[in-house]
């Protein structure tokens, strides 16, 4: 059952410090520095720390050179952009 729980944790798409230092595989020290320092993508809510799943997946893609499919647009589909009165 103990198994059970921690795949629950790791689903969730707003974690805590440690539930997101876990889904990571790093300390919950070296999380809080990187949030801090906002080298990962973080937000406070109150004086805690929290970690929406879906940012550190975009987060981690990113950092590892990996580009989900669909999030390329070809530049030469792209709607233009109307100015700003």
């Amino acid at each position: 059952m103990a198994g059970a729980a921690n795949v629950q944790v790791a689903l969730r798409e707003v974690m805590d410090i440690r539930q997101a230092a876990e889904y990571l595989g790093i300390s919950g020290d070296t999380l809080y520095r990187y949030a801090s320092e906002g080298f990962v993508p973080a937000f406070k809510l109150g004086n805690r720390w929290r970690f929406r799943k879906s940012l550190l997946d975009a987060w981690m893609d990113e950092k590892s050179g990996v580009t989900p499919p669909s999030q390329h647009v070809d530049p030469a589909k792209k709607k233009p952009v109307s100015r700003a009165r």
